[in-house]
């Protein structure tokens, strides 16, 4: 079966996935995990690319970003060929590290990007990689402890997300840490992980129902948003264009599709 066109362009919102050849860690020691972590810097002012959240895990690595002018592929291209020839110098290894291609979700921001905040966060708790919600706060390996203010990510757009809870950095931080309490009880989401009108719809069953109309409805793994904003992106007629600061963005820019 064809590989489906990715979905891209200037200012689109991305959940991104990666995870190792035969879930095979891609993180074996601290080492692996600054080399990754030290990599984004570059392409944030290269690219304008903008990240909000991250964590990373033994065999996967999870990535919430917005484009800037360069297409994400480049952008991913650059940070995992990179990262991956350093990891096979470091441990005197040869072949792919990564399982395929990564993974991308274009995002419907206005609904979804403090969930995915929040979610990708909770990923290191979720899989036990920390047991507990304080061990979580200090986590280096995650874009939490940055919005908590515990360790600093000057490539991360920790400013842009605390916006969204409070006038000050105090207030934001409490009201943010509150918000992630809050998604502990809620586990995995399967809601959050793509599907376009499958999940905005309701599920399969919904889906099922409506066929029996005159409309027809499909899923697509590629974008995560309500039954509008699928149906924009899959007619490939526009896509978010730009989002100050984490608000509501402009839909004015035509779709791109990048293999």
């Amino acid at each position: 079966m064809p590989r489906q066109a990715r979905l891209d362009a200037p200012g689109v919102l991305h959940h991104v996935m990666v995870r190792g050849l035969e879930r095979r860690p891609i993180f074996r020691d601290d080492a692996d995990r600054a080399d990754f972590v030290g990599r984004p810097a570059a392409l944030v002012d290269a690219t304008g690319l903008t990240v909000y959240a991250w964590a990373l895990l033994p065999t996967h690595a999870h990535v919430l970003v917005r484009t800037g002018q360069r297409p994400l592929a480049r952008s991913m291209r650059a940070l995992l060929t990179g990262y991956a020839g350093a990891f096979n110098r470091r441990h005197h290894r040869v072949g792919h590290l990564f399982q395929n291609r990564y993974k991308s979700i274009v995002v419907e921001a206005e609904s979804y990007l403090l969930e995915l905040v929040r979610y990708l966060h909770l990923n290191p708790l979720r899989a036990k990689v920390v047991r507990t919600l304080h061990a979580l706060d200090r986590y280096p390996w995650a874009g939490h402890s940055a919005l908590l203010g515990y360790r600093p990510c000057p490539w991360q757009a920790s400013g842009a997300v605390l916006h969204q809870f409070g006038p000050t950095p105090a207030r934001a931080r409490k009201a943010y840490r509150g918000f992630v309490v809050d998604g502990i009880p809620l586990g995995r989401r399967p809601e959050l992980q793509g599907g376009g009108l499958i999940r905005s719809l309701g599920g399969w069953r919904a889906v099922a129902g409506l066929r029996r109309g005159r409309e027809a409805y499909g899923g697509d793994e590629r974008i995560l948003g309500s039954a509008e904003f699928v149906e924009e992106v899959r007619g490939g007629s526009r896509l978010p264009s730009r989002c100050p600061g984490v608000g509501a963005p402009s839909r004015t820019c035509a779709l791109r599709y990048v293999r």
